[in-house]
């Protein structure tokens, strides 16, 4: 193998089994304080694992008495977990359909600047009437729609992350100038649903554009996946077939023209991305079935042909001690995992470049 393969741990109330907060060894109150999540990042951040992500979704719990009902914001828990860890990634889930796509590129852009350049975000869509009448700002859409228009916010974010340039900041206390005027700039941006004009409220983020992440659930979230720099792909005997269709998606096809609507407009999406890095996304409980088990199982995933693995414990309080003192320690040795100690930004740790600010290379 090339290279290690890239790990992800999923953080999701106390773990992928809904009944998982009634086990004698978690504290329920932690769940809505954060503390359970903030356990576990510092446990996968010991480890070595690369990231963690958040799920999130804009559909109330259905109120199951054995299950947890409730469940805090992903973008909030990321921000409270980001000051209690140093190296790991960040990524919360962000629903852009209901969601203003300016407050979202700000709020990822945030992020990134409190985690010093460890953040990203997973864009996510959502079709379901239940959502929709939670907002109650529009009716719901088939996921064509939906993640078309989610095209447009990844597009636009970019834009507004690149509306400040770096150097933007000059804080010369001594003529009173903290922002030079001249390197803000205006995006103008019209998608079918929204426009932006921009310039953001944020400065550019550390990694000049924190980490787009999508996790493709059928084709239309597949094919919006060629615009994002990390894909979660479901555990699938057909994984082929989805990864050789991003392995495929050349950079010219990744800048796509596409229709806008009813009124004949387009708009062009431009931020070209390089080949995304691609993990298998699989549910682990080590506790139940044993370390070697899921060592196995992701060595295979490994095998198949993706750059890494999104661990979804069924448990955080049982799982993730082991995922991180005997699971990554095992893939270590068989050369499948980085060293412990990596730091940096993410873009690094994921092998991707810092992009250019398209603003400031088309004013020069």
């Amino acid at each position: 193998m090339s290279r290690p393969l890239v790990t992800a741990l999923e953080i999701d109330g106390a773990g992928g089994d809904p009944g998982a907060w009634r086990g004698p060894e978690v504290d329920p109150r932690a769940i809505l304080t954060g503390e359970l999540a903030v356990r576990a990042a510092q446990r996968a951040e010991a480890a070595g694992i690369d990231l963690v992500t958040f799920a999130d979704a804009l559909e109330a719990p259905d109120d199951v008495p054995d299950q947890v009902s409730v469940r805090l914001d992903a973008l909030g828990l990321a921000a409270r977990v980001a000051p209690t860890t140093q190296r790991i990634g960040l990524l919360p889930t962000i629903t852009v359909t209901h969601t203003e796509p300016f407050h979202v590129q700000a709020s990822v852009a945030t992020l990134d600047h409190i985690s010093g350049g460890r953040a990203g975000w997973i864009a996510d869509v959502s079709t379901s009437a239940a959502a929709a009448d939670v907002i109650g700002r529009r009716e719901p859409a088939p996921p064509a729609e939906t993640w078309r228009e989610a095209r447009y916010v990844v597009d636009a974010a970019r834009r507004l992350w690149d509306s400040w340039e770096d150097d933007a900041i000059i804080r010369d206390a001594a003529t009173g100038r903290f922002i030079d005027r001249d390197k803000l700039h205006y995006v103008d941006f019209e998608a079918p649903t929204f426009s932006v004009k921009g310039p953001s409220i944020v400065p550019r983020p550390p990694q000049g554009h924190p980490i787009t992440a999508i996790r493709v659930t059928g084709p239309e979230a597949l094919t919006a996946a060629t615009d994002a720099e990390l894909v979660f792909l479901p555990a699938s005997d057909e994984l082929a077939a989805p990864v050789a269709a991003l392995r495929s998606a050349e950079p010219d096809r990744r800048s796509v023209t596409l229709a806008a609507g009813e009124d004949g407009r387009s708009v062009a999406l431009t931020s070209a991305v390089p080949e995304p890095v691609v993990l298998v996304s699989i549910a682990v409980r080590p506790h139940a079935d044993g370390v070697e088990a899921v060592v196995e199982s992701i060595a295979q995933w490994g095998a198949a042909g993706v750059d890494g693995v999104q661990l979804r414990p069924a448990s955080l309080e049982l799982d993730v001690p082991l995922i991180a003192d005997e699971v990554l320690p095992a893939l270590r040795r068989r050369g499948l995992a980085g060293p412990g100690d990596r730091g940096g930004s993410l873009r690094g740790r994921l092998g991707l470049r810092r992009p250019v600010n398209r603003y400031a290379r088309s004013a020069r």
